[in-house]
């Protein structure tokens, strides 16, 4: 490529970035997954108006903004028996191609790093990874367990956490390190699964119908949310000493790729029967819990465990929850009640309602 190719080829790249950005909202948007309405509603964070409605095909569940920050992908679940990720264009505010996971279904949780695409795949008792670029499925991760519903991958990739609702465990695979396995001591042997080399896979014991949790901002504590009301702090201890001869990133806090034993060190009771799903506030302070059962957001000091308050958001329960990055709002869906709750985590009280369609559930923020 000649001088004067490059120079159109830079000039194209730069005219498509300021094209995109000029069509994000100026302060950030939330997206909004209808299932009811088999949209995504993009919604502008200043004026809390629905700016556009993608249709995102048969029974959208949770939604993430992809590594290019301009696509969103959708899980399309039926209850563990579809197999493809919905794909909208944010910028051209359309959809694109679904994805077709086959021969993995019922795609749920979603979570970006590094590039790449984790999903659940419930249907299939499997995490797995997807390259946006090609759409291919890469590797999967069997968890041998039901309902494996949420995932959550750690900065550094070193760890994955996936949720197993119908058998009340938590899935924790950790890269193997050196030939040596990554293992939390004491915790039960997983069964048998077909996962990718390179990967150790331990069980946590988490109570009975436990989807939604939570990592706390220093990747320290894990909270989760029995259908019994109650909320399990696990404690994962991570080493800090560094493996020699490799100059780890701070949270690549691995020794010779041994997790120290995961703890339970607390158990709260504030009443939330049927927890759905928890939130960490960005400064780690406060975390925010929803129930299908209850009407209200349930606020709860990380640090002490303790009630701070029950804002009363809905009638029929509640669903998503995503804080905006300088942690001033919370959005919470009410599936039942057919609208998003916005929350001022100042004020601690809930301020707007924000009509998105019919149903709303996953939220995801999309901004710059």
């Amino acid at each position: 490529m000649n001088i004067r190719s490059l120079g159109l080829a830079f000039a194209a790249a730069v005219f498509l970035n300021f094209a995109a950005v000029a069509q994000q909202p100026e302060h950030g948007a939330l997206l909004v997954v209808t299932k009811q309405s088999h949209a995504l509603a993009i919604v502008d964070a200043d004026t809390l108006k629905v700016i556009a409605q993608v249709p995102i095909g048969e029974d959208p569940h949770e939604v993430v903004v992809g590594p290019d920050g301009r696509t969103a992908y959708v899980s399309n679940y039926g209850e563990g028996t579809l197999h493809t990720l919905a794909v909208v264009d944010l910028i051209g505010r359309k959809p694109l191609p679904p994805i077709d996971i086959t021969p993995l279904r019922g795609a749920h949780g979603l979570f970006v790093h590094e590039g790449k695409l984790w999903f659940t795949a419930e249907g299939s008792k499997a995490v797995a990874t997807l390259d946006p670029v090609t759409g291919k499925v890469e590797s999967v991760l069997g968890t041998g367990q039901d309902k494996t519903h949420l995932v959550w991958v750690s900065r550094s990739g070193w760890w994955v956490i996936a949720s197993n609702a119908g058998s009340g465990t938590l899935s924790v695979f950790g890269r193997t390190l050196g030939g040596l396995p990554v293992m939390v001591p004491g915790a039960p042997a997983a069964p048998a699964s077909y996962s990718v080399p390179g990967w150790k896979h331990t069980l946590i014991p988490d109570g009975a119908g436990a989807e939604g949790f939570a990592v706390s901002p220093d990747e320290r504590d894990v909270w989760v949310g029995a259908a019994d009301g109650t909320i399990s702090v696990i404690r994962f201890g991570f080493d800090h000493k560094r493996r020699a001869g490799h100059r780890a990133r701070p949270d690549e806090l691995l020794l010779d790729g041994v997790l120290e034993p995961a703890t339970t060190i607390a158990t709260i009771t504030p009443d939330v029967v049927g927890a759905n799903r928890l939130k960490f506030t960005p400064d780690g302070k406060l975390v925010l819990i929803t129930t299908h059962t209850g009407k209200d957001l349930v606020v709860v000091d990380a640090h002490t465990r303790q009630v701070v308050k029950r804002i009363p958001i809905e009638e029929r329960g509640a669903s998503g929850i995503q804080v905006q990055p300088d942690g001033k709002r919370a959005f919470i869906a009410c599936p039942r009640d057919h609208y998003v709750a916005v929350v001022d985590l100042e004020r601690l009280e809930m301020i707007a309602k924000i009509d998105a369609g019919r149903e709303p559930d996953g939220l995801a923020w999309w901004g710059r």
